[in-house]
Protein backbone atom coordinates (compact mmCIF):
# COMPACT_ATOMS: atom_id res chain seq x y z
CA UNK A 1 0.00 0.00 0.00
CA UNK A 2 2.95 2.29 0.13
CA UNK A 3 2.38 3.30 -3.47
CA UNK A 4 -0.60 5.38 -2.06
CA UNK A 5 1.51 8.01 -0.67
CA UNK A 6 4.02 8.16 -3.18
CA UNK A 7 3.99 10.71 -5.90
CA UNK A 8 1.28 10.92 -8.73
CA UNK A 9 2.64 13.34 -10.52
CA UNK A 10 3.20 17.57 -10.32
CA UNK A 11 0.57 20.07 -11.21
CA UNK A 12 1.47 23.38 -11.01
CA UNK A 13 4.90 23.08 -9.15
CA UNK A 14 2.90 21.00 -6.60
CA UNK A 15 3.41 16.86 -5.99
CA UNK A 16 0.36 15.05 -6.23
CA UNK A 17 0.25 12.07 -3.92
CA UNK A 18 -1.99 9.12 -5.34
CA UNK A 19 -3.72 8.86 -1.98
CA UNK A 20 -4.53 12.92 -1.85
CA UNK A 21 -5.94 12.40 -5.38
CA UNK A 22 -7.79 8.78 -5.04
CA UNK A 23 -9.25 10.35 -1.78
CA UNK A 24 -10.61 13.76 -2.97
CA UNK A 25 -12.23 12.12 -6.17
CA UNK A 26 -14.20 9.49 -4.48
CA UNK A 27 -15.11 12.46 -1.87
CA UNK A 28 -16.56 14.65 -5.04
CA UNK A 29 -18.35 11.65 -5.87
CA UNK A 30 -20.45 11.87 -2.45
CA UNK A 31 -20.40 14.93 -2.72
CA UNK A 32 -22.02 14.76 -5.55
CA UNK A 33 -24.87 12.29 -4.79
CA UNK A 34 -25.12 14.08 -1.46
CA UNK A 35 -26.48 17.06 -3.91
CA UNK A 36 -28.74 14.10 -5.67
CA UNK A 37 -29.89 13.22 -2.27
CA UNK A 38 -28.59 9.71 -3.01
CA UNK A 39 -28.45 6.99 -0.29
CA UNK A 40 -25.20 6.08 -2.13
CA UNK A 41 -23.87 9.45 -0.95
CA UNK A 42 -22.78 7.80 2.73
CA UNK A 43 -21.28 4.23 1.44
CA UNK A 44 -18.79 6.35 -1.13
CA UNK A 45 -18.22 8.84 1.96
CA UNK A 46 -17.22 6.06 3.96
CA UNK A 47 -14.58 4.54 1.27
CA UNK A 48 -13.04 8.70 0.71
CA UNK A 49 -12.64 8.41 4.57
CA UNK A 50 -10.26 5.26 4.54
CA UNK A 51 -8.27 6.52 1.77
CA UNK A 52 -7.78 10.28 2.80
CA UNK A 53 -7.14 8.50 6.73
CA UNK A 54 -4.12 6.92 5.44
CA UNK A 55 -2.73 9.77 3.77
CA UNK A 56 -3.38 12.17 6.26
CA UNK A 57 -1.92 10.14 9.15
CA UNK A 58 1.04 9.48 7.18
CA UNK A 59 1.48 13.63 7.24
CA UNK A 60 1.00 14.12 10.88
CA UNK A 61 -2.21 15.93 10.89
CA UNK A 62 -4.16 14.39 13.45
CA UNK A 63 -7.16 16.66 13.02
CA UNK A 64 -7.27 16.04 9.24
CA UNK A 65 -6.69 11.99 9.95
CA UNK A 66 -9.42 12.05 12.85
CA UNK A 67 -11.80 13.90 9.99
CA UNK A 68 -11.78 10.83 8.23
CA UNK A 69 -12.08 8.80 10.87
CA UNK A 70 -16.01 10.86 12.07
CA UNK A 71 -16.80 10.76 8.10
CA UNK A 72 -16.55 7.04 8.22
CA UNK A 73 -18.86 7.07 11.71
CA UNK A 74 -21.18 9.12 10.56
CA UNK A 75 -21.63 7.63 7.31
CA UNK A 76 -22.51 4.69 9.06
CA UNK A 77 -25.21 6.88 10.72
CA UNK A 78 -26.15 8.95 7.87
CA UNK A 79 -26.70 6.10 5.75
CA UNK A 80 -29.39 4.35 8.94
CA UNK A 81 -31.15 8.00 8.93
CA UNK A 82 -31.60 8.22 4.69
CA UNK A 83 -32.63 4.62 4.15
CA UNK A 84 -34.98 4.98 7.33
CA UNK A 85 -36.08 8.49 5.76
CA UNK A 86 -36.29 7.26 2.12
CA UNK A 87 -39.47 8.09 -0.03
CA UNK A 88 -40.21 11.69 2.37
CA UNK A 89 -40.08 13.59 -0.37
CA UNK A 90 -42.85 14.35 -3.65
CA UNK A 91 -40.42 12.41 -5.84
CA UNK A 92 -39.49 9.72 -3.86
CA UNK A 93 -36.07 10.83 -2.61
CA UNK A 94 -34.60 12.46 1.13
CA UNK A 95 -36.84 15.32 2.44
CA UNK A 96 -34.73 18.66 2.94
CA UNK A 97 -35.29 21.30 5.45
CA UNK A 98 -33.62 24.10 7.51
CA UNK A 99 -33.12 23.94 10.88
CA UNK A 100 -34.99 25.17 13.42
CA UNK A 101 -33.42 28.07 15.71
CA UNK A 102 -32.73 25.96 18.44
CA UNK A 103 -31.34 23.32 16.25
CA UNK A 104 -28.70 26.10 14.39
CA UNK A 105 -27.81 27.14 17.92
CA UNK A 106 -26.98 23.77 19.24
CA UNK A 107 -24.87 23.33 15.67
CA UNK A 108 -23.01 26.77 16.23
CA UNK A 109 -22.13 25.83 20.07
CA UNK A 110 -21.26 22.44 19.38
CA UNK A 111 -18.63 23.79 16.79
CA UNK A 112 -17.22 26.73 18.98
CA UNK A 113 -16.78 24.66 22.27
CA UNK A 114 -15.54 21.60 19.96
CA UNK A 115 -13.36 23.87 18.32
CA UNK A 116 -12.19 25.18 22.12
CA UNK A 117 -11.49 21.99 22.97
CA UNK A 118 -10.00 20.17 20.48
CA UNK A 119 -7.88 22.96 19.65
CA UNK A 120 -6.21 23.34 23.47
CA UNK A 121 -5.70 19.35 23.16
CA UNK A 122 -3.72 19.61 20.02
CA UNK A 123 -1.88 22.49 21.19
CA UNK A 124 -1.00 20.93 24.44
CA UNK A 125 0.38 17.69 23.03
CA UNK A 126 2.11 19.76 19.91
CA UNK A 127 3.00 15.60 18.33
CA UNK A 128 -0.59 15.35 17.25
CA UNK A 129 -0.96 18.22 15.23
CA UNK A 130 1.56 20.54 13.22
CA UNK A 131 -1.59 23.06 12.74
CA UNK A 132 -3.18 22.42 15.79
CA UNK A 133 -5.85 25.43 15.45
CA UNK A 134 -6.41 24.99 11.52
CA UNK A 135 -6.89 21.28 12.39
CA UNK A 136 -9.06 21.69 15.13
CA UNK A 137 -11.54 23.67 13.39
CA UNK A 138 -11.65 21.21 10.54
CA UNK A 139 -12.04 18.53 12.56
CA UNK A 140 -14.85 19.66 14.19
CA UNK A 141 -16.22 21.60 11.49
CA UNK A 142 -16.69 18.50 9.59
CA UNK A 143 -18.19 16.54 12.35
CA UNK A 144 -21.30 19.27 12.09
CA UNK A 145 -21.71 19.86 8.71
CA UNK A 146 -21.67 15.85 7.95
CA UNK A 147 -24.21 15.84 11.18
CA UNK A 148 -26.75 17.66 9.72
CA UNK A 149 -26.14 16.60 6.11
CA UNK A 150 -27.29 13.20 7.96
CA UNK A 151 -30.52 14.77 9.39
CA UNK A 152 -31.10 16.71 6.25
CA UNK A 153 -30.48 20.24 6.85
CA UNK A 154 -30.11 22.57 4.53
CA UNK A 155 -27.35 24.14 6.57
CA UNK A 156 -25.02 21.36 5.94
CA UNK A 157 -23.88 23.33 3.19
CA UNK A 158 -23.19 26.45 4.66
CA UNK A 159 -21.16 24.60 7.38
CA UNK A 160 -18.71 22.88 4.64
CA UNK A 161 -18.55 26.09 2.77
CA UNK A 162 -16.55 27.26 6.49
CA UNK A 163 -14.88 24.36 6.66
CA UNK A 164 -13.43 24.47 3.06
CA UNK A 165 -12.05 28.49 3.86
CA UNK A 166 -9.78 27.06 6.59
CA UNK A 167 -8.90 23.39 4.43
CA UNK A 168 -7.78 24.93 1.04
CA UNK A 169 -4.33 26.74 2.55
CA UNK A 170 -3.74 23.96 5.07
CA UNK A 171 -4.09 21.36 2.56
CA UNK A 172 -1.31 23.54 -0.06
CA UNK A 173 1.25 24.24 3.50
CA UNK A 174 0.79 20.48 4.09
CA UNK A 175 1.77 19.03 0.78
CA UNK A 176 -1.62 17.88 -0.65
CA UNK A 177 -1.82 20.21 -3.68
CA UNK A 178 -5.09 17.93 -4.53
CA UNK A 179 -7.00 18.82 -2.11
CA UNK A 180 -6.63 22.16 -2.24
CA UNK A 181 -7.49 22.26 -6.34
CA UNK A 182 -10.20 19.95 -6.21
CA UNK A 183 -11.65 22.18 -3.02
CA UNK A 184 -12.07 24.59 -5.76
CA UNK A 185 -14.54 21.83 -7.32
CA UNK A 186 -16.14 21.26 -4.22
CA UNK A 187 -16.94 25.28 -3.40
CA UNK A 188 -18.71 25.19 -7.00
CA UNK A 189 -20.76 21.98 -6.06
CA UNK A 190 -21.26 23.20 -2.46
CA UNK A 191 -23.23 26.40 -3.99
CA UNK A 192 -25.33 24.19 -6.59
CA UNK A 193 -26.08 21.71 -3.94
CA UNK A 194 -27.11 24.78 -1.52
CA UNK A 195 -29.46 26.05 -3.85
CA UNK A 196 -31.21 22.57 -4.75
CA UNK A 197 -31.73 21.82 -1.42
CA UNK A 198 -32.87 25.72 -0.28
CA UNK A 199 -35.34 25.45 -3.39
CA UNK A 200 -36.73 21.98 -1.93
CA UNK A 201 -37.08 22.74 1.67
CA UNK A 202 -39.54 25.56 0.37
CA UNK A 203 -41.67 22.80 -1.76
CA UNK A 204 -44.23 22.27 0.82
CA UNK A 205 -44.80 25.97 1.71
CA UNK A 206 -45.10 27.48 -1.51
CA UNK A 207 -47.28 24.81 -2.67
CA UNK A 208 -49.35 25.64 -0.16
CA UNK A 209 -49.27 29.13 -0.34
CA UNK A 210 -52.53 31.15 -2.22
CA UNK A 211 -52.36 31.49 -6.34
Amino acid sequence: MNWLNSEAFVLFDQHIKWSDMIGNVIGLIGLALGWRRSVWSWPVQFLSGVVLFAAFATAHLSGSAGKQIVVMLVAVYGWRQWNRGKGQAQDGGIAVRFATWRERAWLVAAAALGTLAVGALFTAYPALSWDPWPDAYIFVGTVVAMYAQARGMVEFWFAWLLVDVVGVPLNFANGFAFSGFVYVIYGALVLWGMRDWWLRSRQPAMEGAPA
